[in-house]
């Protein structure tokens, strides 16, 4: 009985021992003061190639400190809209002996010049849709991020990326917009369906999130066929 008692303790204690290393995770956005003094000119110099942050983030879970920065390129101002003709995304690990150390970046342009899918007239982050969680309770965070373009007829007829960081890769879910039915597409990362369930349930709980803000509007029966785990859905 005293033996069985004691294995119950270690295997209760064990579990909160796991259950705070998953929890250890935490994420803010910082504040454009704090940015500031975050991304010195050095900083800037070295990884943003100038470009100016629209957002930045401080998170940490049981592999370190990070930072991401979102840019955007501010290229025109019209009216009240900002015009971006490029964004990146830097991700910083925070090192104590070398400052930051760049972990992953990403970029993309406006496809101002694409005959076959239309003019895009700005990029930008969606960063009402970003999101810097623990997504498998692994103890790490898995980068979500949104962003999208405007075509000639507002986001009626561009572009949407879903792109996550997991494990070491990157997996993007790609759709395109369009007035026309025909015109839609979505194209997933065959890496998306080898997903944990939970994973996988996240981020197309987000693409609902997209549709019903009518931000998009998605290829009939998506649904059916991402649950044949199709790469191209039309």
């Amino acid at each position: 009985m005293r033996m069985f008692l004691t294995a119950l303790i270690v295997i209760l204690t064990s579990g909160k021992i796991l259950y705070a290393q998953q929890g250890k995770t935490e994420s803010e956005i910082l504040t454009t003061s704090v940015a500031e003094k975050t991304f010195d000119d050095a900083v800037k110099n070295t990884f943003f190639q100038q470009l100016p942050v629209q957002r930045a983030y401080r998170y940490k879970d049981v592999s370190g400190t990070y930072y991401l920065a979102l840019c955007e390129s501010r290229d025109e101002i019209k009216g009240d809209d900002t015009i971006n003709y490029k964004i990146k995304a830097i991700f910083l690990q925070q090192s104590t002996t070398n400052g930051f150390v760049k972990t992953g970046e990403l970029n993309d342009f406006r496809n101002s010049h694409d005959t076959k899918e239309g003019m895009e007239t700005t990029i930008w982050f969606w960063t009402k849709f970003c999101e810097l969680k623990d997504l498998d309770n692994d103890g790490t965070i898995d980068p979500l991020l949104v962003y999208g373009t405007n075509g000639m007829n507002g986001h009626d007829d561009g572009r949407v990326k879903i792109i996550l960081y997991y494990k070491g890769q990157k997996i993007a879910i790609r759709c395109q917009n369009t007035v026309m039915d025909e015109g839609r597409n979505i194209q997933v990362d065959a890496t998306f369906y080898t997903l944990a369930l939970p994973v996988q349930q996240h981020i197309r709980k987000l693409m609902h999130t997209l549709a019903e803000k009518d931000l998009i509007i998605y290829p009939t029966d998506y649904e059916k066929a991402m649950n044949k785990k199709q790469l191209q859905i039309q």
